[in-house]
């Protein structure tokens, strides 16, 4: 079956004014993994060591870094599949959330996520942690003191300001005397731990800039290099300048699962962003539920993610070429070869790492053709992907039309192999919901 492709140009809603210097925070596209696509609310310290341990073991030498717990570390009877209403959360004398001792157990005697921290340090690893926008309503309650303020609780939280799916927290009134200082306060912590990566919830849909901003000041405070992700999404592309300057991710679509019409949809979203990312700032399209997920999750039960082998490799491959953070759901000690292999080739992460201004080129029919910037002259990356039902499709590509030489070699990034010097251009065959990329290099004379 042939396809028709139709070229078309994305003109950027808005785009950088000037790079960031290439030793920024998150210089490249954080790639790490996250315990909420496997674990929910509910993840304890050994199951974050065990995950921690096979990402040193397999995963490090290929780039992966970050080791993050999600959302609700601080509540002793957390629950699989969603949220306990009024949940009572372990915190200190300040209203500044701490683990939950019976979950994390070497945070006993007030120390907190650093020995935990430590370990994945140790590792040669990166640790993080989730947050919520706010002030919890049980600091608020009680009225506690704002460490290193003046101000108490119910004096800066904004009891109007809420969360429509958590009950945890009040949104935090920026205007009002000791605010900020309560931002800055939970970062001395979290930075006192140890922590390298911060995602920020309920924060980025629609974009609470005050409290954005509050963060990425009480970061700076620091002194440490703490990346900033934004959730959840999709953040609205007007937003974009104030996102660059104030986070490193930030997300553009709501939370993703194993499921072909959210990959689909993915597609569009991610083309709006094109072009978009660059070092210390990048568009977040959401975890991968790759692998086995759903073990405590919000969704589902037990599972090895429902996307076909053909649709894994089409997400990945569309990550990649986007320039998208790479954060993993799955539970990384459950991995089977199949996997790992989709985790661990350094031709298609180095796309992810090293390509730019990754987006949409062309489509037509049930074809979509992306492209990037190679890191080398006359070097450019191409995707092909498949999105119909049906196939295999043949998608032509020219050289021309990617502003290169007319003879070029062609290699296939997931295969390892080079397919030749090719004159003109090449008719690339993809089946359905399947993809290839691609390192289109000129050929030397």
């Amino acid at each position: 079956m042939q396809s028709s492709v139709v070229l078309f140009a994305l003109l950027a809603a808005s785009m950088p004014s000037a790079w960031a210097a290439a030793d920024a925070v998150a210089a490249t596209p954080p790639m790490g993994w996250n315990s909420w696509d496997s674990y929910g609310t509910t993840v304890t310290e050994a199951e974050v060591r065990a995950n921690a341990d096979y990402m040193a073991q397999h995963l490090k030498q290929h780039g992966w870094q970050y080791v993050v717990i999600d959302i609700q570390w601080s509540e002793p009877n957390a629950q699989a599949h969603g949220y306990r209403p009024g949940a009572q959360l372990a915190m200190d004398e300040y209203g500044r959330l701490i683990p939950a001792v019976n979950r994390f157990p070497s945070s006993a005697g007030g120390r907190g996520f650093r020995p935990l921290a430590d370990y994945i340090h140790g590792l040669g690893l990166r640790f993080g942690i989730h947050i919520m926008r706010g002030i919890p309503r049980q600091a608020v309650k009680a009225n506690l003191p704002v460490f290193g303020s003046k101000a108490r609780a119910s004096d800066i939280a904004d009891t109007a300001s809420v969360c429509p799916w958590n009950t945890d927290m009040y949104g935090v009134d920026l205007s009002r005397p000791g605010a900020q200082d309560y931002y800055d306060s939970i970062l001395k912590l979290y930075a006192g731990w140890g922590v390298d990566y911060i995602k920020a919830d309920d924060i980025a849909r629609p974009a609470h800039r005050e409290e954005i901003a509050a963060l990425h000041r009480a970061i700076g405070k620091t002194g440490r290099p703490i990346v900033l992700s934004l959730s959840p999404g999709p953040a609205m592309i007007k937003d974009v300048a104030f996102l660059q300057e104030n986070a490193n991710m930030w997300r553009i679509s709501d939370d993703f699962w194993d499921d072909w019409k959210a990959l689909r949809l993915n597609f569009i979203l991610m083309s709006i962003w094109s072009g978009v990312g660059r070092p210390g700032a990048w568009p977040d399209a959401d975890m991968l539920p790759l692998g086995r997920i759903g073990i405590r999750a919000e969704r589902g039960e037990p599972r090895m993610t429902r996307f076909t082998r053909d649709e894994q490799r089409t997400l990945i491959s569309l990550w990649s070429i986007a320039q998208a953070p790479l954060m993993f759901g799955g539970d990384l000690p459950s991995n089977d070869d199949f996997t790992l292999s989709l985790i661990s080739n350094d031709e298609v992460l180095a796309v992810d790492q090293h390509g730019s201004r990754g987006g949409a080129f062309a489509e037509g029919g049930d074809s979509v053709v992306w492209t990037a910037e190679g890191p080398g002259a006359n070097e450019k990356y191409v995707a092909v992907f498949n999105v119909g039902e049906a196939g295999p499709i043949d998608v032509r590509v020219a050289w021309a039309a990617l502003k290169l030489p007319e003879r070029c070699v062609v290699r296939d990034l997931w295969e390892r192999e080079d397919i030749g010097a090719i004159p003109g251009g090449y008719t690339f065959r993809a089946g359905p919901h399947g993809s290839g990329i691609y390192k289109i290099t000129a050929a030397k004379n």
